[in-house]
């Protein structure tokens, strides 16, 4: 399993190094041991945090409370929870045969949404 993300039961755990300033919003790819996520938002009073919790809650297919912040308010490195992921971004380089542990959140790697 990579070690920038895990599975505690139906929830995805990810760890993040967030860039912030960017100027596109993207999932990069890895960054040593954690995922790279650049976002538009300035690192100003919580909006990086905001826009950071909007854009993966789109990127997984989740409504915004979905995403919970674990850890890494005030830095670049962050600790995020996602709660039942509908999707899995292939940029997110997380494997599908490590989904398949987790039946509820088996989601093809491609990005589409599972269905029903």
């Amino acid at each position: 399993m990579a070690s920038h993300y895990s599975w505690q039961g139906e929830d995805l755990l990810l760890t993040l190094r967030v860039q912030p300033r960017a100027s596109r919003d993207a999932i990069v790819g890895l960054h040593g041991e954690a995922l790279k996520v650049a976002i538009t938002a300035p690192p100003v009073e919580g909006q990086a945090n905001d826009h950071l919790q909007r854009f993966l809650a789109r990127e997984f297919g989740v409504a915004n409370r979905a995403v919970q912040l674990e850890s890494g308010r005030q830095g670049r490195n962050k600790r995020l929870r996602i709660s039942q992921p509908q999707q899995l971004p292939a940029a997110a380089a997380i494997r599908a045969a490590d989904v398949s542990a987790c039946p509820t959140s088996a989601a093809p790697r491609d990005g589409t949404e599972r269905r029903r």
